[in-house]
């Protein structure tokens, strides 16, 4: 009879602290040493900070390690005592061989690796669309036609990434923007036309994917990503390209793409300046580690009035030419494409282009040990429950079962309570996430004054408004919650909305991915013949490590 060992289903934390505590087995790591610093070790490991400081603090639990108050951690000898939770913590780790994640690129020169399954294949170049990317020792079809990759921004940046990762082969393309097509975008954006005045960039942005490469399957939300778009969207995706133009929403996606752990690319230009850079979880700076003091402290000053904030993004609108955007679309492509390959990348540095010159440099940034961005989610439960039908009574509930009565929910954005008139002392109950309340409404329509708003971003059990769902009061679709007990976390995703939350079905043959015949399809004039069978979502219990 095969003996079959069950499939092993650690944690982040719990890889972390068995590679660790092989070291102490093999003798790697002598009793009484220091062990290195945590930086190093995060970097040596490739985990954040948090998950960092979960393996050490299991590995002290087991009398395996000890902390020494402002000095550090130190190994604990193996003995009879600790030789048994050694051996199980340890597992398979210490005969394993593995090459640690590290922010810093191989020294030498840089070798490109060649997939050994790869056949030998001679394309037929006359009917095969992607047959020369077949000559690339590296290219591996099969896993850019399945990878799914999300573009944040449909302007000039967003267009030419989206027209490269059409050209390549990506097979599935999720593309977000909250903007109508203007004239103007028209002198830098190849996929828009005359005819898509006042058009939704992401709309058309999709229809023009499908139009350049019909095998590609495409879905687009129009509206805000700081707000609108689930943490469990994030979690699917093998790649994030931002092509933003602001600091508040490329800090909103270094965030969400932190908490799940998935790496993505930033670009900006402007005239014929730009730059790219990669920020993958754990390995390096993030986005808000580049942030200079001023720069945090401004982003704080807008957010000092929460009603005025929200539509205080940009007031103005940044210069930018259409070379620029074509030399730094292209290589935002090309860190996605290395990403899906599982190719190296220079995380947490950024390249600058300087096309008045023609030069090109790569820095590195430093890690700030106490940057906010930097904590990822543990394992998350995958619920049956849809965001407009679940209730915060429902959520708290289960939360409570997980982690007692004193468990709480946080929400992700502030929540309007109330507004009052400080002046009349009027009194209006509003409950409206803080995104769907404009300055204009937070003045009183009695006397015209800015009135004071109530807000709370934790649900305890004690408020009035418990039977209002999820929805109702702003969390998207296929989203990821956090509850905690003051002690510990749990994450629960909304996983009943992912048939229509994430399907890469619109402009298929089935319609616009929701059931109905192309409804709401924006009409590109018979640009688009769909040939096209619908792909099934993706369906099962996905595991996030962490």
């Amino acid at each position: 009879m095969i003996k079959i060992q069950p499939v092993s289903h650690r944690t982040l934390a719990e890889s972390a602290a068995a590679k660790l505590t092989a070291s102490l087995l093999d003798g790697s790591l002598q009793p009484g040493v220091q062990l290195p610093p945590e930086r190093e070790l995060m970097t040596q490991l490739g985990i954040s900070r948090a998950t960092l400081r979960e393996a050490l603090k299991s590995l002290e639990k087991n009398h395996l390690i000890e902390s020494r108050p402002g000095v550090g951690w130190f190994a604990r000898a193996i003995d009879e005592l600790n030789m048994t939770q050694a051996k199980e913590m340890a597992g398979g780790a210490a005969t394993q061989a593995s090459r640690p994640a590290t922010s810093e690129p191989p020294t030498g020169p840089l070798r490109v690796p060649i997939a050994p399954e790869k056949p030998i294949h001679i394309p037929n170049l006359k009917k095969d669309r992607l047959g020369t990317f077949e000559f690339i020792s590296w290219w591996e079809r099969e896993k850019v036609a399945q990878a799914k990759v999300m573009v944040i921004g449909a302007g000039a940046l967003g267009n030419e990434v989206i027209k490269n990762l059409s050209l390549m082969g990506v097979g599935n393309l999720f593309i977000v923007d909250f903007d109508k097509i203007e004239a103007a975008n028209l002198s830098r954006s190849v996929l828009f036309r005359e005819t898509d005045n006042n058009r939704s960039k992401a709309e058309v942005a999709a229809a023009r994917a499908k139009s350049v490469n019909p095998q590609v399957h495409v879905q687009y939300l129009n509206g805000d990503v700081t707000t609108q778009l689930g943490l469990g969207i994030f979690r699917r995706m093998d790649a994030v390209i931002g092509c933003l133009d602001n600091r508040e929403a490329r800090l909103a996606v270094n965030r969400f793409c932190y908490w799940v752990n998935k790496p993505w690319v930033d670009g900006a230009i402007q005239e014929l300046l730009g730059l790219v850079r990669v920020f993958t979880p754990g390995q390096g700076a993030c986005y808000e580690c580049t942030l200079t003091e001023q720069a945090l402290r401004d982003l704080s000053m807008r957010y000092s009035c929460p009603l005025l904030a929200r539509q205080n993004i940009l007031l103005g609108k940044v210069p930018t030419t259409p070379t620029i955007a074509s030399i730094i679309g292209a290589m935002q492509s090309q860190e996605a494409l290395k990403l899906i390959h599982g190719l190296p990348v220079g995380a947490g540095k950024v390249t600058h282009f300087n096309g008045m010159v023609n030069e090109m440099h790569t820095t590195a940034y430093s890690p700030r040990d106490d940057c906010e961005s930097h904590w990822t989610y543990g394992e998350i439960t995958e619920l049956p429950a849809r965001a407009e039908r679940t209730t915060l009574a429902d959520l708290l509930r289960i939360a409570r079962a997980d982690l007692g009565p004193d468990a709480i929910i946080e929400l992700d954005q502030e929540l309007i309570v109330s507004l009052e008139c400080p002046n009349c002392h009027t009194f209006e109950e509003t409950l409206k996430p803080l995104s769907e309340v404009s300055f204009e409404a937070g003045h009183c329509p009695t006397c015209g004054v800015l009135r004071e708003s109530t807000l709370t971003h934790a649900v305890s059990g004690d408020e009035k408004f418990l039977h209002r769902t999820l929805a109702s009061v702003g969390v998207p679709a296929l989203h990821i919650l956090r509850a905690h007990n003051g002690i510990q976390y749990r994450f629960y995703e909304l996983t009943g909305d992912l048939p229509e939350a994430l399907h890469f079905r619109h402009f298929d043959r089935t319609g616009d991915g929701n059931g109905s015949p192309a409804r709401g399809r924006v009409r590109l004039k018979g640009e688009i013949k769909l040939k096209d069978a619908p792909k099934s979502p993706a369906r099962g219990r996905v595991k996030l490590r962490g």
